[in-house]
């Protein structure tokens, strides 16, 4: 069907009703139906061309086979809800959104980061933080915590590959410094570059420090029951997870033993959604013709105070940059709120509140030390100008 010409309303799609900024878009030129993501299904796909999914939709062959569905779009990252294989074999293209929320991550790591510095009592030039998989997240946390001061280590086994040792590191070398680990890798089943398990036993036990694990990546990616043996033993010093195994039933015993808990919504900035959107919706459009060209949503809700003023006359750098950080996303908030019902893991994530990232905020600093303002920049907060 693409490139050929089509009539006003003639394509129907399904769409999964928590996608932000679609409803109204498509609509001119097809009937667009949504539905809560758990309960698109073959009879709802039955006389569907196109389909528009997150992650809580598994896309198989169970869902698709005998539907029309010619072209499948999640607006997130992450695909390993889609049986690629299956549709490659079956005629059906699909595509997702590399990097619509990058950013989104990075922001969170980055609040994270700080709360681990103010709870532990660490400053950030002190600590060396590992990072696992630099791609489109990785890069970003990798930037975000230079500037803030941490030594850095990355591993990414398929990139080295490609581009040559250059910065990379093996993952025992992490293993043997890294004060900080963080986990920014697809979910592999198989393979030379499998993750699924990757952080096990066996990947404890060969730890040479006592470091503080992240995990925004892949619930599996992480064995839960080896996790909690780890902590127990004290093999790790401290952990963040933001994804879990058998999401929404996460583990209560788990939970307790960690320093923060969120219900996987790291990237959930409502930039990192619109980016998301952005993309499917271009895909729809490229794929089955509409007269829509670099689509974008429009007028993104701003923060109830987009303005940071800081009197930072008394305050070190590292006390400086975790405010202007902590202003922009107490993580903290979404911690408590999974903690008080673990029961409400989707319904936390359905209604996840407006978060904006860091270039939504302008700041002013009472000393105008402009060494300050070019650190806060390069996070991408912009300066207030006056």
């Amino acid at each position: 069907m693409k490139n050929q010409m089509i009539q006003k309303k003639d394509i129907r799609i399904v769409a999964d009703d928590k996608i932000p900024f679609l409803r109204g878009v498509l609509e001119p030129y097809a009937k667009v139906e949504y539905f809560p993501g758990a309960e698109i299904n073959r009879h709802t796909l039955k006389n569907a061309e196109g389909l528009i999914t997150r992650t809580r939709t598994k896309v198989t062959k169970e869902l698709l086979e005998n539907t029309p569905v010619e072209l499948v779009a999640t607006a997130t990252i992450g695909f390993d809800h889609i049986d690629t294989v299956w549709l490659a074999d079956n005629g059906i293209q699909w595509t997702n959104a590399p990097g619509c929320n990058s950013s989104s991550v990075m922001q969170y790591i980055a609040a994270s980061l700080v709360y681990l510095a103010r709870k532990k009592g660490f400053r950030f030039g002190e600590k060396t933080l590992g990072i696992v998989g630099v791609g489109n997240v990785g890069s970003k946390v990798a930037q975000m915590a230079e500037i803030l001061g941490f030594k850095v280590l990355l591993n990414d086994p398929p990139r080295e590959r490609k581009e040559g040792k250059g910065a990379f590191v093996s993952l025992e070398e992490i293993k043997e410094t890294a004060n900080i680990i963080t986990f920014h890798v697809p979910l592999n089943k198989e393979g030379l570059d499998r993750t699924l398990e990757m952080v096990n036993t066996d990947f404890f036990n060969s730890l040479k420090k006592t470091p503080i694990l992240i995990n925004s990546s892949r619930g599996p990616v992480v064995d839960g029951e080896a996790f909690k043996k780890a902590i127990q033993t004290k093999k790790v010093s401290g952990a963040v997870l933001d994804v879990w195994n058998n999401e929404p039933q996460i583990d209560q015993d788990l939970v307790a033993m960690l320093d923060i808990v969120t219900p996987h919504i790291a990237g959930y900035s409502i930039d990192g959604k619109a980016n998301g959107t952005t993309m499917s919706v271009n895909a729809f459009s490229n794929f089955f013709g509409f007269p829509l060209r670099n689509w974008s949503p429009e007028n993104l809700p701003e923060p109830e105070n987009p303005l940071i003023k800081i009197n930072d006359s008394d305050l070190s750098m590292q006390e400086i940059l975790e405010t202007a950080i902590y202003y922009t996303y107490p993580i903290e908030r979404d911690d408590t709120n999974l903690r008080t019902n673990l029961s409400d893991f989707e319904k936390l994530r359905g209604n996840y509140p407006v978060r904006r990232e860091f270039p939504a905020y302008q700041i002013k600093l009472k000393s105008g030390n402009e060494n300050i303002y070019k650190k806060l920049m390069k996070l991408g907060f912009k300066k207030l100008l006056t």
